[in-house]
């Protein structure tokens, strides 16, 4: 993780004129999971489970970091981190034949990550005294891992994919310091869809400090011969943004 933010990071610094704006967003996350279906190879040889019947809906921790830098007026660059995994003793409730793996019903150890990268380039289409809003174009980097293991037998499924997103983000100021904030990379068609896309109330502290609460939703999933995999995410969320 450390590694790819820091190319992001590298791209987007090596972008920006010498009298560019820069801010830097730290998210705090408690996540939860309703849906997380899983069937690999997505054929008659295996078996569809839920994890979230196996280890629970959570929640767990899910951080992200976001640094923008401003190209232009209207014109910037945004890099994003937002790792996640999670391992957990459970139960499976029925026999699972999984990336060719044979798994009783009973006590199993899961391993769901779903770590996203992405660089984003939007452009401000509207600045208003009300309305702030933003359209753009975004470039994810997927590193996601399934994994279940019982004593004696151990199966994991990996996949690494680029994955094209359209951005649009809002600002509106409800009241004096006060703005309510919709930010949202998706895309859908074909054999999958992703969604992210986050509602917070922010306030402004002064000297170029923002801090939010909000609530964020990550779904989506592919459904491909290699892997049928859908997830349905949430979290409430709390962020320091400070604009240098």
């Amino acid at each position: 993780m450390t590694r790819t933010f820091a190319v992001l990071l590298i791209i987007a610094a090596l972008a920006a004129p010498a009298a560019a704006g820069v801010s830097l967003e730290f998210e705090a996350g408690s996540l939860w999971q309703t849906v997380n279906d899983v069937q690999v190879p997505n054929d008659a040889s295996s078996t569809r489970f839920s994890l979230v019947d196996a280890i629970g809906k959570g929640p767990w921790a899910a951080p992200r970091v976001y640094l923008t830098v401003d190209l232009s007026e209207r014109g910037s660059l945004r890099a994003l981190a937002a790792p996640f995994s999670v391992t957990a003793d459970g139960a499976l409730d029925g026999p699972v034949s999984f990336q060719g793996e044979d798994f009783g019903a009973g006590p199993a150890t899961a391993t769901y990550a779903f770590n996203s990268y992405r660089l984003t380039y939007r452009r401000l289409m509207n600045q208003g005294e009300r309305w702030t809003w933003w359209l753009g174009f975004t470039a994810k980097l997927r590193v996601a891992e399934i994994s279940l293991a019982q004593p004696g037998v151990t199966a994991t499924k990996e996949n690494t994919g680029f994955v094209p997103l359209l951005h649009l983000a809002a600002d509106w100021r409800v009241a004096d310091r006060w703005l309510l904030t919709f930010d949202a990379d998706a895309l859908a068609g074909g054999p999958g869809r992703a969604e992210d896309v986050a509602v917070k109330l922010a306030r402004e502290l002064g000297d170029g400090v923002r801090a939010s609460l909000g609530y964020r939703m990550v779904e989506g999933g592919a459904d491909v011969d290699e892997a049928y995999a859908f997830a349905w995410l949430h979290s409430a969320v709390a962020s320091v943004r400070v604009d240098f």
